[in-house]
């Protein structure tokens, strides 16, 4: 036996039992290395995600002595598909041309895969154009249909799947999955029905984990049809599948349905990373953190998923100092963070909106490469703009590499609510011109930087280009952003001729049902509109008897009309009811340390005294004509 191949073995051996870097120690100690030997350290980086490592030791292999093989170009290749960097993947590809290996089944394959992951659906059909028709495979035929799925152009896709020679399990499972991810669970149930009546395969786990993903579109149908799926796989005998199992675990999790997440996880007799972080999902989902908390401490392994989990659930449940301790925590158990941790982090950050925080965050994410994602950046655009940092939050939206439709709402959200109007039409037309079609949230958001801003003219056109001109449904929350906007200007008479038309939406809307009529309230009391103020409180007492809103907006409308009898009936009825007024809060950050403070409640800050004292001469110095004038 040769030392190269003893001291190439030792490396691949190193690699596969997780010890990376003493691999790369006897790699780097050997005294020659063949072609064998660098794609052993370049595969063993690429299968671990360890892509700027593999990058590297590519980079290394081109300019040493050795050539870049068959193995070579497919494992780089999937390290760039990992990273969705199409521009390195591009010039890989020129590399394979200069070297003759575009002939190589295997090479082509991979560019197939790499473009089609990349969502670059001309290159890989045109890799996959270039091939003899009698070299392809059944990988060559699923590598494209997944690049036309991927890219949602599902008639391409279509197309595809009726031209393929055969078609086996794996590409009826990637058109289920492909639909699965866009929530098309009708399609997918088709589709699964033709497969098991047209075709000669048979569905395997795979099959009905991409059912039981379909079935966790969030409406009211959802939990019908994943119950339906799991029933039929209990039938065909793949409940007993770790992988079929564990969809139906991840399934009652994302519902929110934790009984029955807990009855198939105790159920499981050999449970995986997967099931452990399903379980933890769903306490998280259902907002017990006490009992993901112990279930956490339970699980024999932690990896980044579980880790992500937790600092995601308590970010969403409003803990923001549980979601930073656990992520600073994860750091410590040396766990290899990824994109979406630092997005979750962030959150639980923008939450507390804790500046410092974040922007150490910011920093470490940095120096990892993350920046560019748009789960990331999305994350620091909000982050930024929830603690009033506009600039740096516009920052990092330029920062993010293919910005998606959250990142030019999230941005656009941040220039309303700070009142640059102008910056958020301009950005509004530049997302038009990439070709992004606005979504809900997109009208949402210029409603309300014109409501802000008090563009009354501007809002109505938008309005009314939202149905026309992009057909995107009219619901509850673009009514409440008009009223809004016409109340704040003093157009009390639009705003209630824009509730009583739209009565029968707000009537049945589903969720925040009566929001247009608060702010049709809330209006009124910014306008001292006592009369029609009165009129609404009591459409709204019909709607929402036990909801304090209306009680309140009603109490302040009167007292700010000097009406302090009938401010105080209100009071009374809400005090005969039950009812109490939920008391403001505020915070501030202040030497790395958040301070809270509650409306009423004059005593839990320790340096109460101090504040109360610097406050009423801040007052003092506002009343006073001589500091700011009259």
């Amino acid at each position: 036996m040769s030392a190269l191949f003893r001291l190439t073995s030792k490396v691949a051996s190193l690699a596969k039992s997780g010890r990376i870097a003493s691999a790369r120690q006897v790699f780097d100690e050997m005294p020659e290395r063949d072609t064998v030997a660098w794609n052993t350290m370049l595969t063993s980086y690429s299968r671990l995600g360890l892509h700027q490592e593999a990058i590297s030791i590519f980079t290394h292999l081109i300019f040493s002595d050795a050539k870049a093989d068959g193995y070579s170009f497919t494992a780089i290749l999937n390290t760039c598909a990992s990273l969705r960097d199409v521009r390195l993947g591009a010039q890989i590809h020129s590399l394979v041309i200069r070297s003759s290996y575009n002939t190589y089944l295997e090479v082509n394959n991979s560019l197939i895969d790499m473009y089609g992951k990349c969502s670059d659906t001309l290159s890989a059909s045109k890799v996959f154009r270039d091939m003899c028709s009698d070299v392809r495979n059944e990988v060559t035929w699923c590598s494209l249909l997944f690049a036309y799925m991927n890219a949602g152009e599902f008639e391409s896709a279509f197309d595809v799947f009726i031209e393929m020679p055969k078609r086996v399990v794996y590409a009826w499972n990637i058109m289920i999955s492909g639909h699965a991810q866009c929530g098309k669970i009708e399609t997918c149930l088709s589709l699964f029905k033709e497969m098991l009546l047209e075709s000669e395969c048979e569905p395997d786990c795979y099959t009905f984990s991409s059912l039981m993903n379909a079935a966790c579109g969030g409406d009211s149908s959802s939990l019908v049809y994943g119950r339906m799926v799991h029933a039929v796989m209990v039938k065909n005998g793949w409940d007993s599948a770790v992988e079929a199992r564990n969809s139906v675990l991840s399934f009652y999790a994302k519902v929110g349905c934790k009984d029955d997440a807990m009855k198939e996880f105790e159920s499981i007799e050999v449970l995986s990373q997967v099931s452990w972080n399903s379980v933890i999902d769903a306490c998280m989902k259902t907002g017990d953190t006490e009992k993901a908390l112990e279930v956490f401490k339970l699980a024999p392994e932690k990896n980044i998923i579980t880790w992500t989990t937790m600092v995601a659930g308590y970010g969403k449940s409003g803990d923001g100092e549980k979601a930073l301790r656990f992520f600073v925590e994860m750091m410590r158990s040396e766990v290899y963070s990824d994109h979406f941790a630092y997005g979750s982090v962030l959150h639980a950050c923008s939450v507390l909106a804790l500046l410092g925080q974040g922007r150490m965050i910011h920093g470490c994410l940095i120096h990892r490469g993350f920046q560019g994602y748009a789960y990331v950046g999305n994350a620091l655009v909000n982050l930024y703009a929830k603690c009033g940092d506009i600039n740096e939050s516009n920052r990092a939206f330029g920062d993010i590499a293919s910005k998606d439709l959250v990142s030019w709402n999230t941005m656009l959200f941040a220039f309303g609510v700070h009142g640059f109007a102008d910056e958020a039409l301009k950005l509004y037309e530049e997302m038009i011109a990439s070709g992004l079609k606005p979504d809900k949230v997109t009208f949402i958001g210029l409603l309300t930087t014109c409501s802000h801003s008090g563009l009354v003219e501007e809002g109505c056109k938008i309005f009314k280009s939202m149905v026309k001109d992009y057909g995107v449904p009219l619901e509850v929350d673009h009514v409440t952003c008009m009223i809004d906007m016409f109340g704040r200007s003093g157009h009390l008479a639009e705003a209630k001729e824009l509730a009583t038309a739209y009565n029968t939406l707000v009537t049945n809307a589903s969720s925040n049902s009566n929001s247009s009529w608060e702010a049709l309230l809330g209006a009124c009391s910014t306008n001292w509109h006592t009369e029609l103020g009165t009129e609404v409180s009591k459409v709204l007492k019909i709607a929402e008897p036990s909801e304090e809103m209306s009680f309140v907006l009603l109490s302040n409308l009167y007292c700010t009309s000097g009406r302090w009898k009938e401010a105080e009936d209100v009071r009374r009825e809400m005090a005969e009811l039950g009812m109490k007024k939920t008391p403001g809060c505020s915070w501030i950050e202040v030497g790395s340390q958040v301070s809270a403070f509650v409306v009423g409640d004059c005593t839990s800050h320790p340096r109460i005294e101090e504040l109360s004292e610097t406050i009423s001469c801040l007052q003092y110095d506002m009343r006073n004509p001589v500091t700011f004038g009259p």
